[in-house]
């Protein structure tokens, strides 16, 4: 399958936000690939805390229960009548993240083309880190003073996009670790293989035209 066969759309696309002001990106998942390497940490750490009776976790429980979920959810999942317990696991958990990480952790493919597609354009751009209530990214629109509807969000779990759908923003939805069925219950308005996805260039580019012939007109 190819990254063009790998995109779905839905009815609003990205040329629909003309004039685009900002781009927001979801930090895990939307710049480099982290989810094995958050994977692999908690299969790692999670026996010797003994969950799941000591048993290892398997991908798809990361899938379906961790991936894309905030710390303090998590927290809570691991430790439901121990908060303070919890917390402090994450905190050792982000410490060993971060360790590994720094060895290598390459940025998603076409990164760095679509940034520098944005730099040229002179847009706004953000990457969520902390979770915001009630929600993280009607937090960006408001830093950053842009309007949702000339705004799109770039999310790879299902709470993330539906944090953005929730917030009035039209999502891009990243199949990089979950399946193109499970990201569409959360209604993105296009998903992509990655930044080099041909879907993505062809509505950029569109994009381009329209801000061009509004300028023209004007």
């Amino acid at each position: 399958m190819t990254a063009g066969e790998n995109s779905v759309q839905s009815k609003k696309s990205v040329p629909d936000l003309t004039p685009l002001e900002a781009v927001l990106f979801d930090v895990d998942g939307t710049l480099c690939d982290s989810d094995p390497l958050h994977y692999q940490v908690f299969r790692e750490m999670l026996p010797q805390i003994g969950f799941n009776n000591g048993v290892p976790i398997d991908e798809e429980y990361f899938i379906k229960n961790i991936a894309g979920k905030h710390n303090p959810d998590i927290a809570v999942l691991l430790y439901p009548d121990d908060i303070p317990r919890g917390i402090k696991f994450m905190e050792d958990k982000e410490a060993m993240f971060r360790r590994l990480a720094s060895e290598n952790l390459p940025p998603i493919k076409g990164l760095y083309k679509l940034t520098k597609w944005i730099e040229d354009r002179g847009l706004k751009r953000a990457a969520e880190v902390i979770a915001s209530a009630p929600n993280p990214y009607l937090k960006a629109l408001e830093v950053l003073k842009v309007s949702k509807d000339h705004t799109f969000v770039c999310e790879d779990s299902v709470s993330g996009i539906k944090a953005g759908v929730a917030a009035g923003m039209l999502v891009v939805g990243l199949t990089i670790r979950n399946f193109e069925s499970v990201l569409m219950e959360a209604n993105p308005a296009i998903l992509i293989k990655d930044y080099e996805d041909p879907k993505l260039w062809e509505a950029l580019e569109e994009l381009d035209k329209r801000i061009g012939s509004s300028k023209t007109s004007a």
